[in-house]
Protein backbone atom coordinates (compact mmCIF):
# COMPACT_ATOMS: atom_id res chain seq x y z
CA UNK A 1 0.00 0.00 0.00
CA UNK A 2 3.10 2.34 0.97
CA UNK A 3 4.18 2.04 -2.77
CA UNK A 4 0.14 3.25 -3.79
CA UNK A 5 -1.63 6.27 -2.93
CA UNK A 6 -5.53 6.82 -3.15
CA UNK A 7 -6.98 9.96 -5.66
CA UNK A 8 -10.34 10.85 -4.94
CA UNK A 9 -12.71 13.11 -5.85
CA UNK A 10 -16.12 13.32 -4.75
CA UNK A 11 -19.69 14.73 -6.30
CA UNK A 12 -22.31 15.45 -3.86
CA UNK A 13 -25.90 16.20 -4.30
CA UNK A 14 -28.13 17.71 -2.06
CA UNK A 15 -31.89 18.57 -2.37
CA UNK A 16 -32.40 22.38 -1.71
CA UNK A 17 -35.19 23.08 0.88
CA UNK A 18 -37.09 25.36 -1.10
CA UNK A 19 -41.35 25.64 -1.07
CA UNK A 20 -41.07 24.58 -4.82
CA UNK A 21 -39.54 22.64 -7.48
CA UNK A 22 -36.72 24.27 -9.67
CA UNK A 23 -38.84 25.15 -12.74
CA UNK A 24 -42.41 24.95 -11.71
CA UNK A 25 -44.43 26.13 -9.30
CA UNK A 26 -45.49 22.37 -8.22
CA UNK A 27 -44.60 22.21 -4.52
CA UNK A 28 -41.74 20.02 -2.51
CA UNK A 29 -42.88 17.39 -0.28
CA UNK A 30 -41.07 14.21 1.72
CA UNK A 31 -40.57 12.17 -0.75
CA UNK A 32 -39.97 9.16 1.60
CA UNK A 33 -43.45 10.41 3.39
CA UNK A 34 -45.47 11.77 0.73
CA UNK A 35 -47.87 9.28 -0.98
CA UNK A 36 -46.45 8.56 -4.68
CA UNK A 37 -47.29 10.86 -7.34
CA UNK A 38 -49.60 13.58 -5.17
CA UNK A 39 -46.51 16.57 -6.07
CA UNK A 40 -46.71 16.61 -9.93
CA UNK A 41 -47.44 18.80 -12.51
CA UNK A 42 -46.83 18.96 -16.26
CA UNK A 43 -43.77 20.46 -16.02
CA UNK A 44 -42.10 17.96 -13.91
CA UNK A 45 -43.88 15.07 -15.69
CA UNK A 46 -42.23 16.57 -18.93
CA UNK A 47 -46.22 16.66 -21.06
CA UNK A 48 -45.41 18.52 -24.53
CA UNK A 49 -46.12 22.29 -24.33
CA UNK A 50 -44.68 23.12 -20.88
CA UNK A 51 -42.44 25.35 -20.04
CA UNK A 52 -39.97 25.78 -17.17
CA UNK A 53 -39.50 28.76 -15.32
CA UNK A 54 -36.11 29.30 -12.80
CA UNK A 55 -36.77 29.40 -8.98
CA UNK A 56 -35.21 32.26 -7.80
CA UNK A 57 -34.94 31.01 -4.40
CA UNK A 58 -33.29 28.13 -4.97
CA UNK A 59 -30.47 30.14 -7.44
CA UNK A 60 -29.61 32.14 -3.99
CA UNK A 61 -29.47 29.03 -1.72
CA UNK A 62 -27.07 27.49 -3.94
CA UNK A 63 -25.53 30.92 -4.42
CA UNK A 64 -25.28 31.03 -0.52
CA UNK A 65 -23.22 27.71 -0.66
CA UNK A 66 -20.60 28.62 -3.19
CA UNK A 67 -20.36 31.45 -0.73
CA UNK A 68 -19.75 29.73 1.64
CA UNK A 69 -17.14 27.23 -0.35
CA UNK A 70 -15.31 30.60 -0.68
CA UNK A 71 -16.35 29.99 -4.93
CA UNK A 72 -15.93 32.57 -7.48
CA UNK A 73 -19.96 33.41 -9.04
CA UNK A 74 -19.26 34.14 -12.55
CA UNK A 75 -21.03 37.48 -13.74
CA UNK A 76 -22.80 34.57 -16.44
CA UNK A 77 -24.28 31.12 -15.80
CA UNK A 78 -26.65 29.00 -17.92
CA UNK A 79 -28.82 26.13 -17.97
CA UNK A 80 -28.24 23.15 -20.22
CA UNK A 81 -30.04 20.24 -21.67
CA UNK A 82 -28.47 16.71 -20.51
CA UNK A 83 -29.74 14.05 -22.75
CA UNK A 84 -31.23 11.49 -20.11
CA UNK A 85 -32.64 8.28 -21.37
CA UNK A 86 -34.12 6.92 -18.17
CA UNK A 87 -38.00 6.67 -17.28
CA UNK A 88 -37.23 8.64 -13.89
CA UNK A 89 -37.16 12.00 -15.85
CA UNK A 90 -40.30 11.42 -18.25
CA UNK A 91 -38.98 14.55 -20.94
CA UNK A 92 -35.88 12.59 -21.90
CA UNK A 93 -33.11 14.68 -20.70
CA UNK A 94 -32.41 17.02 -17.48
CA UNK A 95 -31.93 20.60 -16.66
CA UNK A 96 -28.65 21.02 -15.44
CA UNK A 97 -25.65 23.69 -16.05
CA UNK A 98 -22.69 22.33 -18.02
CA UNK A 99 -20.06 24.85 -18.97
CA UNK A 100 -21.54 28.33 -17.45
CA UNK A 101 -21.88 26.78 -13.83
CA UNK A 102 -23.18 28.90 -11.43
CA UNK A 103 -20.11 28.22 -8.68
CA UNK A 104 -16.63 27.97 -9.88
CA UNK A 105 -12.76 27.40 -7.90
CA UNK A 106 -13.83 27.19 -4.26
CA UNK A 107 -12.02 25.60 -1.59
CA UNK A 108 -12.70 23.82 1.95
CA UNK A 109 -10.18 23.10 4.77
CA UNK A 110 -10.69 19.91 6.62
CA UNK A 111 -9.02 18.80 9.83
CA UNK A 112 -7.39 15.23 9.81
CA UNK A 113 -6.96 12.75 12.84
CA UNK A 114 -3.28 13.07 12.29
CA UNK A 115 -3.33 16.91 13.49
CA UNK A 116 -2.78 17.94 9.59
CA UNK A 117 -4.92 20.06 7.73
CA UNK A 118 -5.71 19.38 3.98
CA UNK A 119 -7.67 22.04 1.75
CA UNK A 120 -9.93 20.12 -1.05
CA UNK A 121 -10.66 22.32 -4.17
CA UNK A 122 -14.22 22.78 -5.03
CA UNK A 123 -14.12 23.01 -9.15
CA UNK A 124 -18.24 23.94 -9.22
CA UNK A 125 -21.26 23.94 -7.77
CA UNK A 126 -24.13 23.85 -10.15
CA UNK A 127 -27.99 23.73 -10.33
CA UNK A 128 -30.36 20.95 -11.83
CA UNK A 129 -33.24 19.48 -11.32
CA UNK A 130 -33.34 16.01 -9.46
CA UNK A 131 -35.01 12.84 -10.61
CA UNK A 132 -37.70 10.70 -9.55
CA UNK A 133 -37.44 7.63 -7.66
CA UNK A 134 -37.63 4.44 -9.54
CA UNK A 135 -39.02 1.31 -7.02
CA UNK A 136 -38.33 -2.13 -8.17
CA UNK A 137 -41.27 -4.78 -6.93
CA UNK A 138 -41.64 -8.31 -8.13
CA UNK A 139 -40.48 -7.49 -11.18
CA UNK A 140 -42.02 -4.36 -11.89
CA UNK A 141 -40.27 -1.00 -11.88
CA UNK A 142 -42.56 1.98 -10.58
CA UNK A 143 -42.05 5.21 -10.55
CA UNK A 144 -43.00 8.24 -8.14
CA UNK A 145 -42.54 11.58 -9.46
CA UNK A 146 -42.59 13.61 -6.84
CA UNK A 147 -38.92 14.27 -6.68
CA UNK A 148 -38.68 15.04 -10.06
CA UNK A 149 -37.27 18.77 -10.54
CA UNK A 150 -36.71 18.91 -7.34
CA UNK A 151 -34.33 21.78 -6.98
CA UNK A 152 -30.79 19.76 -6.37
CA UNK A 153 -27.10 21.21 -6.19
CA UNK A 154 -23.99 19.22 -7.36
CA UNK A 155 -20.86 20.04 -5.82
CA UNK A 156 -18.11 18.65 -7.83
CA UNK A 157 -14.59 18.34 -5.92
CA UNK A 158 -11.11 18.37 -7.53
CA UNK A 159 -9.06 14.99 -6.68
CA UNK A 160 -7.50 16.14 -3.95
CA UNK A 161 -8.72 13.83 -1.43
CA UNK A 162 -5.80 11.22 -0.67
CA UNK A 163 -7.69 8.88 2.26
CA UNK A 164 -11.03 7.34 3.41
CA UNK A 165 -10.99 9.13 6.48
CA UNK A 166 -10.56 12.67 4.07
CA UNK A 167 -13.26 12.01 2.24
CA UNK A 168 -15.35 11.46 5.25
CA UNK A 169 -14.22 14.58 6.66
CA UNK A 170 -14.87 16.51 3.58
CA UNK A 171 -18.41 15.34 3.39
CA UNK A 172 -19.27 15.32 6.86
CA UNK A 173 -18.11 19.08 6.94
CA UNK A 174 -20.25 20.05 3.89
CA UNK A 175 -23.14 18.47 5.13
CA UNK A 176 -22.71 20.51 8.42
CA UNK A 177 -22.17 24.18 6.22
CA UNK A 178 -25.55 23.13 3.91
CA UNK A 179 -27.22 22.87 7.82
CA UNK A 180 -25.90 25.92 8.93
CA UNK A 181 -27.02 27.58 5.96
CA UNK A 182 -30.48 26.49 6.20
CA UNK A 183 -30.39 24.99 2.80
CA UNK A 184 -30.77 21.28 3.11
CA UNK A 185 -31.55 19.23 6.15
CA UNK A 186 -28.68 16.32 5.70
CA UNK A 187 -30.52 13.22 5.91
CA UNK A 188 -29.04 10.82 3.66
CA UNK A 189 -31.44 8.30 4.73
CA UNK A 190 -33.99 10.41 2.64
CA UNK A 191 -31.59 10.62 0.02
CA UNK A 192 -32.09 14.51 0.28
CA UNK A 193 -27.82 14.49 -0.04
CA UNK A 194 -26.05 11.78 -1.78
CA UNK A 195 -22.55 11.11 -2.26
CA UNK A 196 -20.35 9.94 -4.96
CA UNK A 197 -16.74 9.14 -4.67
CA UNK A 198 -14.53 9.15 -8.14
CA UNK A 199 -11.70 6.72 -7.35
CA UNK A 200 -8.58 5.52 -8.78
CA UNK A 201 -5.05 5.14 -7.60
CA UNK A 202 -1.56 6.30 -8.28
CA UNK A 203 1.82 4.75 -7.54
CA UNK A 204 4.78 5.88 -6.60
CA UNK A 205 6.14 6.20 -9.96
CA UNK A 206 3.31 7.09 -12.25
CA UNK A 207 3.26 10.81 -13.99
CA UNK A 208 -0.36 10.89 -14.73
CA UNK A 209 -3.71 9.84 -13.31
CA UNK A 210 -4.59 6.10 -13.82
CA UNK A 211 -8.52 4.81 -14.68
CA UNK A 212 -11.19 5.67 -12.23
CA UNK A 213 -14.23 4.66 -11.28
CA UNK A 214 -17.13 6.07 -9.79
CA UNK A 215 -19.31 4.42 -6.86
CA UNK A 216 -22.83 5.93 -7.33
CA UNK A 217 -25.68 7.43 -4.86
CA UNK A 218 -24.67 6.26 -1.52
CA UNK A 219 -27.04 7.60 0.91
CA UNK A 220 -24.04 7.23 3.91
CA UNK A 221 -21.29 8.69 5.42
CA UNK A 222 -20.14 5.37 6.80
CA UNK A 223 -21.37 3.79 3.10
CA UNK A 224 -18.53 6.40 1.67
CA UNK A 225 -16.14 5.31 3.92
CA UNK A 226 -16.00 1.58 3.48
CA UNK A 227 -16.82 1.74 -0.31
CA UNK A 228 -13.60 3.89 -0.45
CA UNK A 229 -11.43 1.50 1.52
CA UNK A 230 -13.06 -1.46 -0.67
CA UNK A 231 -12.31 0.31 -3.78
CA UNK A 232 -8.66 1.10 -3.21
CA UNK A 233 -7.83 -1.90 -2.18
CA UNK A 234 -9.66 -3.56 -5.16
CA UNK A 235 -8.08 -1.34 -7.88
CA UNK A 236 -4.14 -1.87 -6.16
CA UNK A 237 -4.65 -5.92 -6.31
CA UNK A 238 -5.78 -5.28 -9.89
CA UNK A 239 -2.95 -3.22 -11.11
CA UNK A 240 -0.73 -5.09 -9.06
CA UNK A 241 -1.74 -8.43 -10.58
CA UNK A 242 -1.84 -7.27 -14.11
CA UNK A 243 -5.21 -7.53 -14.70
CA UNK A 244 -5.93 -3.49 -14.56
CA UNK A 245 -8.97 -1.31 -14.08
CA UNK A 246 -11.96 0.00 -16.62
CA UNK A 247 -13.64 3.03 -16.44
CA UNK A 248 -17.18 1.79 -14.92
CA UNK A 249 -20.08 2.94 -12.70
CA UNK A 250 -20.48 1.23 -9.44
CA UNK A 251 -22.36 0.34 -6.71
CA UNK A 252 -21.85 -0.16 -3.35
CA UNK A 253 -23.54 -4.23 -1.60
CA UNK A 254 -24.16 -3.07 1.83
CA UNK A 255 -25.01 -6.49 2.83
CA UNK A 256 -21.77 -7.78 1.05
CA UNK A 257 -19.42 -4.59 2.02
CA UNK A 258 -18.50 -4.81 -1.73
CA UNK A 259 -18.58 -2.61 -5.18
CA UNK A 260 -20.18 -4.27 -7.73
CA UNK A 261 -19.97 -3.09 -11.21
CA UNK A 262 -22.91 -1.49 -12.74
CA UNK A 263 -22.35 0.02 -16.23
CA UNK A 264 -18.38 0.33 -18.38
CA UNK A 265 -17.59 3.63 -19.54
CA UNK A 266 -18.98 6.92 -18.80
CA UNK A 267 -18.14 10.02 -20.24
CA UNK A 268 -19.62 13.77 -20.32
CA UNK A 269 -19.57 13.13 -24.26
CA UNK A 270 -22.28 10.46 -23.88
CA UNK A 271 -24.89 13.38 -22.47
CA UNK A 272 -24.85 15.27 -25.70
CA UNK A 273 -25.08 18.86 -23.56
CA UNK A 274 -26.24 21.88 -25.63
CA UNK A 275 -27.74 25.15 -23.93
CA UNK A 276 -31.51 25.17 -22.93
CA UNK A 277 -33.34 27.24 -25.28
CA UNK A 278 -36.22 27.49 -23.26
CA UNK A 279 -34.64 29.29 -20.52
CA UNK A 280 -32.69 32.49 -20.42
CA UNK A 281 -28.80 33.11 -19.72
CA UNK A 282 -28.79 34.41 -16.00
CA UNK A 283 -27.00 37.83 -15.30
CA UNK A 284 -25.64 37.69 -12.02
CA UNK A 285 -24.32 41.45 -10.54
CA UNK A 286 -22.03 42.25 -8.07
CA UNK A 287 -24.75 43.93 -6.19
CA UNK A 288 -26.98 40.49 -6.35
CA UNK A 289 -23.78 38.62 -4.86
CA UNK A 290 -23.16 41.29 -2.10
CA UNK A 291 -26.67 40.86 -1.27
CA UNK A 292 -27.05 36.74 -0.45
CA UNK A 293 -23.37 37.35 1.03
CA UNK A 294 -25.34 39.37 3.84
CA UNK A 295 -27.62 36.73 4.07
CA UNK A 296 -24.70 33.85 5.12
CA UNK A 297 -25.23 32.95 8.92
CA UNK A 298 -22.56 32.03 11.29
CA UNK A 299 -20.67 28.83 9.61
CA UNK A 300 -19.32 26.28 11.46
CA UNK A 301 -15.11 27.35 11.51
CA UNK A 302 -16.32 30.51 12.28
CA UNK A 303 -18.10 29.64 15.55
CA UNK A 304 -15.63 27.02 16.46
CA UNK A 305 -12.90 29.82 16.01
CA UNK A 306 -15.82 31.96 19.05
CA UNK A 307 -16.34 29.08 21.18
CA UNK A 308 -12.09 28.56 21.48
CA UNK A 309 -11.51 32.28 21.75
CA UNK A 310 -14.94 32.84 23.98
CA UNK A 311 -15.36 29.73 26.14
CA UNK A 312 -11.40 28.52 26.47
CA UNK A 313 -12.34 25.39 25.04
CA UNK A 314 -9.47 23.43 23.00
CA UNK A 315 -9.81 23.38 19.10
CA UNK A 316 -10.85 19.41 19.48
CA UNK A 317 -13.94 19.79 22.17
CA UNK A 318 -14.90 23.67 19.60
CA UNK A 319 -14.72 20.98 16.67
CA UNK A 320 -16.76 18.84 18.20
CA UNK A 321 -19.46 20.53 18.99
CA UNK A 322 -19.72 22.51 16.07
CA UNK A 323 -19.71 19.96 13.56
CA UNK A 324 -23.50 19.44 13.96
CA UNK A 325 -25.74 22.63 13.66
CA UNK A 326 -28.02 21.33 16.42
CA UNK A 327 -25.20 20.13 18.67
CA UNK A 328 -23.92 23.47 18.67
CA UNK A 329 -27.03 25.23 19.06
CA UNK A 330 -27.72 22.57 22.11
CA UNK A 331 -24.62 23.79 23.88
CA UNK A 332 -25.00 27.18 23.71
CA UNK A 333 -28.74 26.47 25.11
CA UNK A 334 -27.18 24.95 27.90
CA UNK A 335 -24.17 27.43 28.64
CA UNK A 336 -27.07 30.52 28.15
CA UNK A 337 -27.89 31.02 32.17
CA UNK A 338 -24.45 30.75 33.28
CA UNK A 339 -23.17 27.86 33.10
CA UNK A 340 -18.95 27.40 33.03
CA UNK A 341 -18.22 26.49 29.31
CA UNK A 342 -15.64 23.93 29.55
CA UNK A 343 -17.68 21.83 32.08
CA UNK A 344 -20.70 22.16 29.99
CA UNK A 345 -18.47 20.62 27.02
CA UNK A 346 -17.29 18.29 28.90
CA UNK A 347 -20.67 16.90 30.19
CA UNK A 348 -22.00 17.15 26.43
CA UNK A 349 -18.92 15.36 24.36
CA UNK A 350 -18.58 13.09 27.29
CA UNK A 351 -21.67 11.90 29.21
CA UNK A 352 -24.18 13.26 26.96
CA UNK A 353 -22.99 11.69 24.23
CA UNK A 354 -22.38 8.38 25.46
CA UNK A 355 -25.85 7.78 26.78
CA UNK A 356 -26.93 8.86 23.22
CA UNK A 357 -24.73 6.20 21.43
CA UNK A 358 -26.14 3.71 23.72
CA UNK A 359 -29.61 4.39 22.34
CA UNK A 360 -28.69 4.66 19.06
CA UNK A 361 -30.17 8.21 19.38
CA UNK A 362 -28.99 10.94 16.69
CA UNK A 363 -26.94 13.70 18.31
CA UNK A 364 -29.61 16.63 16.88
CA UNK A 365 -32.13 14.41 19.35
CA UNK A 366 -30.29 15.47 22.23
CA UNK A 367 -32.66 18.27 23.77
CA UNK A 368 -35.49 15.72 23.08
CA UNK A 369 -33.82 13.65 25.65
CA UNK A 370 -32.57 16.41 28.18
CA UNK A 371 -33.56 19.74 27.62
CA UNK A 372 -30.37 22.49 27.35
CA UNK A 373 -30.99 24.38 30.28
CA UNK A 374 -31.60 21.24 32.56
CA UNK A 375 -27.95 19.67 31.69
CA UNK A 376 -26.93 23.84 31.96
CA UNK A 377 -28.79 23.57 35.53
CA UNK A 378 -27.11 20.07 36.67
CA UNK A 379 -23.23 21.64 35.70
CA UNK A 380 -24.18 24.67 38.15
CA UNK A 381 -25.11 22.32 40.69
CA UNK A 382 -21.48 20.11 40.11
CA UNK A 383 -19.62 23.44 39.85
CA UNK A 384 -21.18 24.65 43.15
CA UNK A 385 -20.51 21.84 44.95
CA UNK A 386 -24.25 21.34 45.34
CA UNK A 387 -23.08 17.54 44.61
CA UNK A 388 -20.55 15.61 43.29
CA UNK A 389 -19.34 14.62 39.74
CA UNK A 390 -20.29 10.85 40.15
CA UNK A 391 -24.03 12.16 41.97
CA UNK A 392 -24.30 14.39 38.86
CA UNK A 393 -23.60 11.37 36.44
CA UNK A 394 -26.34 9.59 38.35
CA UNK A 395 -28.66 12.58 38.25
CA UNK A 396 -27.91 12.66 34.29
CA UNK A 397 -29.21 8.99 34.19
CA UNK A 398 -32.12 9.82 35.89
CA UNK A 399 -32.67 13.15 33.84
CA UNK A 400 -32.59 10.88 30.23
CA UNK A 401 -35.40 8.17 32.07
CA UNK A 402 -37.46 10.32 33.65
CA UNK A 403 -37.10 13.64 31.75
CA UNK A 404 -37.16 15.59 35.73
CA UNK A 405 -35.35 18.59 36.42
CA UNK A 406 -31.66 17.64 38.72
CA UNK A 407 -33.02 19.88 41.50
CA UNK A 408 -35.94 17.63 41.55
CA UNK A 409 -34.12 14.84 41.69
CA UNK A 410 -31.50 15.37 43.90
CA UNK A 411 -33.79 16.75 46.36
CA UNK A 412 -36.16 14.17 46.17
CA UNK A 413 -33.68 11.34 46.62
CA UNK A 414 -31.50 13.12 48.73
CA UNK A 415 -28.54 13.52 46.66
CA UNK A 416 -26.72 16.23 47.74
CA UNK A 417 -23.72 16.96 48.39
CA UNK A 418 -21.92 15.95 51.93
CA UNK A 419 -19.54 18.83 53.38
CA UNK A 420 -20.51 18.62 56.52
CA UNK A 421 -16.83 18.17 58.42
CA UNK A 422 -18.57 16.61 61.49
CA UNK A 423 -19.95 13.78 59.12
CA UNK A 424 -16.92 12.96 56.70
CA UNK A 425 -15.23 12.77 59.99
CA UNK A 426 -17.32 10.36 61.36
CA UNK A 427 -16.91 8.29 58.33
CA UNK A 428 -13.62 8.20 58.19
CA UNK A 429 -12.89 7.15 61.24
CA UNK A 430 -15.28 3.73 61.44
CA UNK A 431 -13.24 3.18 57.78
CA UNK A 432 -10.07 3.60 59.16
CA UNK A 433 -10.57 1.07 62.40
CA UNK A 434 -12.72 -1.16 60.44
CA UNK A 435 -9.42 -0.93 57.45
CA UNK A 436 -6.29 -0.95 60.03
CA UNK A 437 -3.86 -3.42 58.15
CA UNK A 438 -4.67 -0.48 55.36
CA UNK A 439 -3.82 2.37 57.62
CA UNK A 440 -0.15 0.43 57.99
CA UNK A 441 0.50 0.09 55.30
CA UNK A 442 0.16 3.67 55.07
CA UNK A 443 2.08 4.39 57.78
CA UNK A 444 4.68 2.37 56.36
CA UNK A 445 5.64 4.82 53.17
CA UNK A 446 2.74 2.89 50.93
CA UNK A 447 1.34 5.58 49.61
CA UNK A 448 -0.90 3.65 47.15
CA UNK A 449 -3.01 2.55 49.50
CA UNK A 450 -4.69 6.59 50.11
CA UNK A 451 -6.78 5.53 47.17
CA UNK A 452 -8.91 2.30 48.17
CA UNK A 453 -9.40 4.00 51.72
CA UNK A 454 -10.54 7.18 50.29
CA UNK A 455 -12.77 5.06 48.23
CA UNK A 456 -14.34 3.51 51.28
CA UNK A 457 -14.70 6.77 53.02
CA UNK A 458 -16.83 7.68 49.53
CA UNK A 459 -18.76 4.60 49.94
CA UNK A 460 -19.29 5.24 53.58
CA UNK A 461 -21.00 8.54 52.69
CA UNK A 462 -23.28 7.01 50.04
CA UNK A 463 -20.90 8.60 47.22
CA UNK A 464 -21.88 11.85 48.06
CA UNK A 465 -19.50 13.28 49.84
CA UNK A 466 -17.16 16.27 48.90
CA UNK A 467 -13.95 14.84 46.98
CA UNK A 468 -11.67 18.07 47.57
CA UNK A 469 -12.83 18.03 51.83
CA UNK A 470 -12.69 14.31 52.12
CA UNK A 471 -9.36 13.81 50.32
CA UNK A 472 -8.00 16.97 52.53
CA UNK A 473 -9.32 15.32 55.57
CA UNK A 474 -7.97 11.61 55.34
CA UNK A 475 -4.48 13.39 53.96
CA UNK A 476 -4.32 15.43 57.05
CA UNK A 477 -5.62 12.17 59.46
CA UNK A 478 -2.82 9.89 57.65
CA UNK A 479 -0.01 12.43 57.83
CA UNK A 480 -0.37 12.73 61.44
CA UNK A 481 -0.74 9.13 62.17
CA UNK A 482 2.70 8.95 60.41
CA UNK A 483 4.21 11.17 62.15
Amino acid sequence: MSDWKPIIGLEIHAELLTQSKMFSACPVVDSVTAPPNTAVDPVSLGLPGTLPVINLEAVEMAMMVGLALNCEIPAINQFARKSYFYPDLPKGYQISQYDRPLSVRGTLDIDLSDGTTATIRVRRAHLEEDTGKSVHVDGYSLIDYNRAGVPLLEIVTEPDIHSAEAAEVFARKLRAILQYLGVNDGDMSKGVMRVEPNISVMHKDDTGYRTRTEVKNLNSIRSLFRSIEYEVARQIKAWESGEGVRQATMGWDEAKQRTVVQRYKESADEYRYFPEPDLPVVEVSREWVERVRARLPELPDAKRDRFINSFGLSRYDASVLTAEKAVATYYEGVIADGANPKSAANWITGNLFGLLNRDGIERESAAEKVAPEKLGALVKMVDDGTINKATGVTVLNDMWETGGTPEDIVKAKGLGQISDTGAIEAALAKVLAENARLVEDYIAGKDKVFGPLMGKIMAELGGRGNPALVKETLTRELNARRG
